[in-house]
């Protein structure tokens, strides 16, 4: 009984993670980067999954380009095999990085909300400048 209680107090939890959007990130032939457009709305997250080598370098600048609320959107940049810790916290160091990559493999770009933006469900819109040399 008691599992059955716990598994549904966590079944919310679940249906919300299962709800954020994935954007695989590909770049037109030739080119080393592109401009990705998107929103978030409350405490959902965007998610930009794209494949790199190590010792690459990962440029990404994020723009707010229309908010109902007061613009808090930012970026974290995560390292293969993450879906948590980054190597980059845009909400602590900033809108826009050029970070060396340490490992092969696809790292994610998340885009979310932070503050009364986040819990107050307002929706902002958004470019993000992606590239890699």
């Amino acid at each position: 009984m008691r599992a059955l209680i716990l598994a549904l107090a966590l079944f919310p939890l679940a249906g919300a993670a299962l709800a954020q959007s994935v954007t695989e990130v590909r770049f037109a032939s030739g080119r080393t980067g592109t401009m990705l457009s998107g929103n978030v709305t409350g405490r959902d997250y965007k998610d930009f999954r794209l494949g790199a080598e190590a010792g690459q370098k990962m440029s990404v600048e994020l723009t707010v380009t229309k908010t109902e609320g007061f613009g808090t959107v930012y970026f974290n940049v995560l390292p293969p095999g993450s879906d948590d810790v980054a190597i980059y916290i845009g909400a602590q160091e900033g809108s826009a990085v050029t970070v060396p990559l340490p490992e092969t493999g696809t790292y994610t770009v998340r885009v979310y909300h932070m503050g009364s933006d986040g819990d107050s469900g307002v929706r902002s819109d958004f470019n993000i400048d992606l590239s890699l040399r």
